[in-house]
């Protein structure tokens, strides 16, 4: 008999309350995770993503670092995971981790230290409750979490596969191929963007730094860059490694220009002045190459390239 779902009805107070998993298939292997913010007895905010080559621990460890990320310092957060490496690790380990200069017991360098720094570094930005809540249990949110997870995973797995099948395809006279990066320099908030056009045996390429910049930016601007230098009117194939840019150009875009640029919260739009300059230049003869958690085509990594070294510049 199939375990009955428990319905929660988590009391936020002030806190924002959400769940968070990740896992991989295989492990180590592709992976995904997933965050479900809640308000009362509904999920009112999912975030997912994934990895190609990573294991278990390190898209728990994702999962609850997005999950901080998507809020601004000074929340206050009730995150639950269903991971003991998690919830232990950073209410309990990281203490002594810091002390060793981490290092553990036994003296060997604490596993995941890239991530487990980071989400050091987020959870001192906020004031987080940290709780552990038993997988597979029949907590709708805990599920709701892993369903995100699990999605995160398949699609990066159709994503190979169309990708792989994409780039089978050689260049040809009829369309342009535009592969975009972007790089972002935390400290410093400065960001650069880089654009390589094909079109048949020709290629172009352009980039540009930018003093007060995201990531997220930088990769709306080299993809707004790369489509405003076009001529004329071509088939064109978007290669993207952010999911942001695809999804608000394919999915969320009209229904923000409905609302006047505000999300369904009635809160405005982020990045308002660069969607702006990408909504007119898309057209039907767009395709869009996801590849992020892929091994970028050759073209792309040129991008990239050329999008670090302008962001090093002076």
């Amino acid at each position: 008999m199939a375990k009955k779902r428990a319905h929660q009805d988590v009391p936020t107070g002030d806190r924002v309350v959400v769940y968070t998993d990740g896992g991989c298939d295989p492990n180590p292997g592709r992976g995904g995770w997933g965050v479900a913010v809640v308000e009362g007895k509904r999920v009112v905010r999912e975030l997912s993503g994934g990895e190609e080559q990573t294991t278990n621990n390190r898209m728990e460890l994702m999962a609850a670092l997005q999950a901080l990320g998507a809020f601004p310092p000074g929340t206050r957060v009730a995150l639950h995971t269903d991971s003991t490496y998690v919830r232990s690790g950073i209410t309990e380990w990281i203490t002594n981790w810091r002390k060793r200069g981490w290092k553990t017991a036994a003296g060997k360098e604490v596993k995941n230290q890239d991530l487990w720094r980071a989400l050091d570094e987020a959870a001192a930005q906020h004031d987080v409750q940290w709780h552990w809540v038993r997988g597979h249990a029949g907590n709708e949110f805990n599920e709701r979490a892993d369903q995100l997870a699990a999605a995160a995973i398949a699609s990066a797995r159709r994503r190979q596969v169309h990708v792989a099948a994409t780039l089978t395809n050689d260049a040809t006279d009829e369309g342009v191929d535009l592969f975009s990066a972007a790089s972002h320099a935390p400290k410093t908030n400065r960001g650069a963007w880089a654009v390589v056009l094909r079109f048949g045996s020709v290629k172009k390429l352009l980039s540009g730094k930018v003093e007060a910049a995201s990531a997220n930016r930088m990769s709306l601007l080299a993809v707004i860059e790369g489509l405003r230098a076009l001529k004329r009117a071509v088939s064109v194939r978007v290669f993207c490694a952010n999911d942001y840019v695809i999804d608000g150009a394919t999915r969320w875009l009209p229904a923000w220009r409905a609302r006047d640029w505000r999300t369904a919260d009635g809160k405005e739009v982020g990045n308002r002045d660069l969607w702006e300059q990408l909504a007119p230049l898309l057209r039907d003869g767009i395709e869009w190459v996801p590849t992020g958690g892929i091994d970028p085509p050759e073209l792309m990594q040129e991008a990239k390239a050329a999008a670090t070294a302008a962001l090093g510049s002076d």
